[in-house]
């Protein structure tokens, strides 16, 4: 539960090279000042990964380069920990943060070490910011607020307030093979599926797990 809250963490890079069964091999490992919450390689340079950090910041990191070199940035923009980060498979060039302060955030490493926009519209802890797999500009969030919200980062506002659960949403997810079907995972150990051109009800709720769903 205090994960992250006091301590150091570390950003562990490992290669299973012989295949599945084969150890594990370290092949980079960087400090870290507070515990990493998540992290996610870059789509457009096979050495690039970034990371989720309790400290509020979203540490860049570089397996090519020497370690003095580490980290390439630290983007410090958001109020409280960094919870989860996630890549855009289509515009590869950008990725997105979510944080405990309420927001989510864009940001693209092919320019100033700035946020490109700030996304503000949940009430409570962001938990997860995924974006779709067919559409450059979609992107779903899941929160404490009890919400799943749909967003165009071409729009001012999100494109859709699902309110999923009754207690928080901890993971959502997109159909990889059905680009209007969301999955969220929530406190209430269920899992529900969303067709988000129809959001009134879910299509399935799937029970069965004793603990929260991340």
């Amino acid at each position: 539960q205090n994960f992250g809250i006091i301590g150091n963490g570390v950003q562990y890079v490992l290669d299973q090279r012989g295949g599945p069964g084969a150890p594990l091999v370290e092949v980079a490992r960087f400090d870290a000042a507070d515990g990493l919450y998540d992290c996610c390689w870059s789509e457009e340079n096979e050495n690039v990964l970034v990371s989720a950090s309790g400290d509020g910041s979203v540490k860049v990191w570089d397996v090519a380069a020497p370690p003095m070199a580490n980290p390439l940035r630290s983007l410090e923009e958001h109020t409280h920990e960094v919870y989860a980060v996630h890549w855009n498979q289509v515009r590869k060039d950008c990725f997105l943060s979510a944080s405990w302060d309420d927001t989510v955030k864009l940001w693209s490493l092919n320019g100033p070490p700035a946020s490109l926009r700030t996304f503000a519209e949940h009430s409570y802890c962001v938990y997860a910011a995924v974006w779709s797999p067919q559409h450059a500009d979609i992107f779903a969030t899941a929160s404490g607020d009890c919400t799943l919200k749909i967003f165009d980062a071409r729009q001012q506002f999100s494109t859709l307030t699902i309110p999923a659960h009754e207690y928080e949403i901890l993971s959502c997810d997109w159909n990889k093979y059905n680009d209007c079907v969301v999955a969220t995972g929530s406190v209430d150990k269920t899992v529900k599926l969303w067709d988000i051109r129809s959001p009134r009800t879910e299509l399935a709720t799937i029970a069965g797990h004793q603990y929260a769903v991340r």
